[in-house]
């Protein structure tokens, strides 16, 4: 149900694309759909999401202001853009939906709820 691609390693102070393709039923309206990511030795996180009816997002305040989140609905992806990427941002970033799209706030820092994933990538940020 869910595809994430665009890992890799980037430089501090870089930028990455990550993507999520998402079967085409949880672009109904009714789904929020984000990214969560796991560091080394540490928990999953959640770090973004959006609504995919209204758009509303959500992003944890460690990524806000050099993060966005998109959909296009067209393709039923949803990206998230990294800016000014820092060592702490690397781990493996999954990405997640759950219904209903309210879901999308500041719960989704703790993860619970989500009722698909799909397998996780990489992202690396060397210095």
């Amino acid at each position: 149900q869910l595809q994430a691609s665009g890992g890799g390693l980037v430089q501090v102070g870089g930028s990455l694309r990550l993507s999520c393709a998402a079967s085409t039923f949880l672009f109904d309206g009714t789904y929020a759909i984000g990214w969560f990511r796991q560091a080394p030795g540490k928990e999953r996180e959640g770090i973004s999401c959006i609504s995919i009816s209204d758009g509303d997002t959500y992003y944890r305040d460690s990524v806000k202001g050099r993060s966005t989140i998109s959909t296009d609905n067209a393709k039923f992806t949803v990206s998230l853009e990294m800016n000014n990427l820092k060592p702490e941002d690397t781990g493996v970033y999954y990405c997640a939906a759950a219904w209903p799209r309210t879901q999308c706030g500041s719960s989704w820092t703790v993860g619970a709820g989500m009722d698909y994933w799909g397998k996780g990538t990489l992202v690396t940020v060397s210095s």
